[in-house]
């Protein structure tokens, strides 16, 4: 069913929105982390490097895929809330195109630099074959990722944020099963980790796609509905380049920090990669609600119901504190037990390296927070430029930290890479929601007069 987030309690609306939403999202956060806790119990430390060290360069094309799609669907949102059912569909067609365009090209260009990065990422020459082997099977599945990825966001702009998760659960318990099958069973290594990945995937994508024409009589789209004046695609495009640009900006800052740790050999990949696993766990109740606000800010702007969004927000970031808070305690109370998750009886060095990390992001949690929830408003009401730089502010931050604390302070400069990106980040964002703000008022105060 749909979700008019134009009405109706704020609070009330980002819980049961964001609650599916959350769920969901670990559910696609196991697919990774499965991948790793077996290869890494199975086969081995090595195997858990080469999967780990691959993990920022599957972050720079699946974030690019997501921001675009995220971007296509904004407009989708906003013709919901306006009430423009003709709208809608003529929106979520051209989304179709231009994703099937991007899917061919982002592959292609995947596939052709993956040995390139891998070698410019220093990656160690005994990981290098299985790192290679895992990006480019992963990398030959990406249109299974965009699939999903557009298809859940579409359901999303229209208030649906269960069933996507009814359809990750189902996959990710495939993705389970088949990496037992494939690494365990067959003996297939981190390739098997990759196909597992791959068919669960896509499992998930294609019954959310036959779920959206059979529920939703504005998702049945016709030939005639993709005869979409040049306007859509301009709206789209405005939005989701930049949006999968700061994603892929963000994720190139990823890049140098991984080869920054590439260095210390595989033992710190190892810790390193374990610590990230529960880093993009922990953080996924604020990646939720920055999907929930962007949708919320995205529906309310097309009904032209700028209060709402203020109010909103002042609700969500005192959700997204709390929880930030939550997280880092998390981090710093347990974080030593969740490396006994992926590596059989770890060492005290990558226990120790793994809290580092953990400790030190903990303590800037708020930062992170504070990023998802003013980006994705900000993009929610179709201001793209500012969350694009904001991911460019971030990277300078972690090639200024990777050039440079390493040399004097060792592995603690790279735990620190993470926390300094998100303050260069957070601080420009949230100053520009309140100019954004200002100058809504000020408009509205105009037509008023």
């Amino acid at each position: 069913m749909t979700n008019d987030m134009t009405k109706g309690s704020p609070l009330k609306i980002f819980i049961l929105f964001s609650i599916p939403l959350l769920i969901g999202n670990i559910f696609q956060q196991l697919y990774s982390m499965v991948d790793t806790i077996i290869v890494g119990r199975f086969v081995g430390v090595d195997a858990l490097a080469a999967v780990g060290s691959t993990g920022s360069m599957f972050f720079l094309v699946n974030g690019m895929i997501l921001g675009l799609t995220s971007g296509f669907s904004v407009l989708v949102s906003q013709k919901f809330g306006a009430k423009d059912e003709e709208g809608v569909r003529k929106s979520v067609a051209s989304n179709i195109t231009l994703t099937i365009i991007s899917t061919i090209i982002i592959t292609v260009i995947a596939l052709l630099l993956k040995n390139t990065v891998l070698k410019l990422m220093n990656t160690p020459e005994n990981i290098f074959n299985d790192s290679n082997t895992y990006i480019t099977i992963i990398y030959a599945g990406i249109f299974t990722q965009t699939a999903y990825n557009m298809a859940a966001g579409i359901l999303r702009a229209l208030g649906d944020s269960k069933t996507p998760l009814y359809f990750l659960i189902i996959s990710s318990i495939l993705n389970i099963v088949l990496d037992l099958v494939f690494i365990v069973n067959f003996k297939m290594g981190v390739a098997g980790a990759a196909y597992a990945t791959n068919i669960a995937q896509g499992l998930s994508a294609i019954l959310c796609i036959i779920y959206s024409y059979k529920k939703f009589k504005v998702l049945r789209l016709k030939k005639e509905d993709f005869k979409v004046e040049k306007s859509y695609y301009k709206k789209h495009l405005n939005i989701a380049i930049p949006m999968g640009l700061q994603f892929s900006v963000t994720a190139v800052g990823v890049i140098i920090i991984q080869s920054a740790v590439n260095v210390f050999g595989s033992t710190v990949i190892a810790s390193y990669t374990a610590s990230s696993k529960v880093l993009q766990l922990v953080m996924q109740p604020l990646i939720s609600y920055g999907v929930t606000i962007a949708t919320y800010a995205g529906q309310n702007l097309g009904a032209k119901k700028f209060d709402r969004i203020v109010n909103g927000m002042k609700i969500m970031n005192y959700i997204s504190i709390v929880t930030s808070l939550i997280a880092g305690a998390i981090l710093v109370f347990f974080g030593k037990y969740f490396v006994m998750i992926f590596v059989e009886n770890p060492t005290a060095e990558m226990i120790g390296y793994t809290q580092e990390v953990l400790n030190y992001a903990a303590v800037f949690m708020i930062f992170l927070g504070a990023i998802f929830i003013y980006r994705n408003v900000l993009q929610g009401m179709g201001e793209s430029f500012v969350p694009m730089m904001a991911g460019v502010y971030e990277l300078v931050a972690r090639c200024i930290v990777a050039f440079t604390l390493p040399k004097y302070i060792g592995f603690t400069g790279i735990c620190l890479s993470d926390p300094i990106a998100w303050i260069a980040a957070a601080v420009p964002l949230g100053l520009a929601y309140k100019s954004k703000i200002k100058q809504i008022t000020k408009e509205k105060e105009s037509i008023a007069i």
